[in-house]
């Protein structure tokens, strides 16, 4: 948090399937990996193009969660089915250590193509919806803090959660 690249909007893929984007979505893969998390967007690894990557199955980090099929996104848009909205608790690569309550819809569909450029069209829900939705705004520039409407439930995981070092969802 701080680096000006994750507040700019990010730039459409124009060419798929490129020895460029794959080694770019192969270092996108292995930071989230390394790190247990369950999505990653090119703008933070300084990367200003619409490329998302996520998905969760036993992740010692998400012992509750869904399974989320393991997914490459480019140029997603975004289609909320509904008003219902969701609180649930979030964290970020790009703000490690820090935990706060968003609320985001609770169903949608996502369309956009994969790396070789073949659509993909999804309507999903629950956690599945979260984790597309944080990613996605990253390449708006918009970070999960500014989608928090009670400041109150922000702050460091150590200090919020005492006695569990892994709670909510870190992408």
């Amino acid at each position: 948090m701080g680096d000006a690249r994750l507040l700019e909007p990010a730039e459409a893929v124009a060419v798929f399937d490129t020895s460029e984007l794959r080694t770019l979505v192969a270092d996108m893969r292995d930071t989230m990996l390394a790190l247990n998390g369950a999505g990653l967007a090119a703008p933070q690894i300084g990367v200003g193009l619409q490329v998302v990557i996520f998905g969760v199955a036993n992740n010692p980090r998400y012992p509750d969660a869904e399974t989320v099929p393991d997914t490459v996104l480019l140029n997603p848009v975004l289609e909320y089915l509904g008003d219902e909205m969701e609180e649930g608790w979030e964290g970020c690569l790009s703000l490690p250590g820090m935990r706060g309550k968003v609320p985001r819809h609770k169903h949608l569909r996502y369309r956009g193509f994969d790396l070789k450029g073949q659509p993909i069209d999804r309507t999903v829900s629950g956690f599945h919806a979260r984790v597309v939705q944080h990613e996605c705004d990253h390449l708006k520039g918009i970070l999960y803090p500014m989608r928090i409407t009670d400041m109150r439930l922000f702050g460091f995981t150590e200090v919020l959660f005492p006695d569990s070092a892994a709670i909510g969802m870190d992408e």
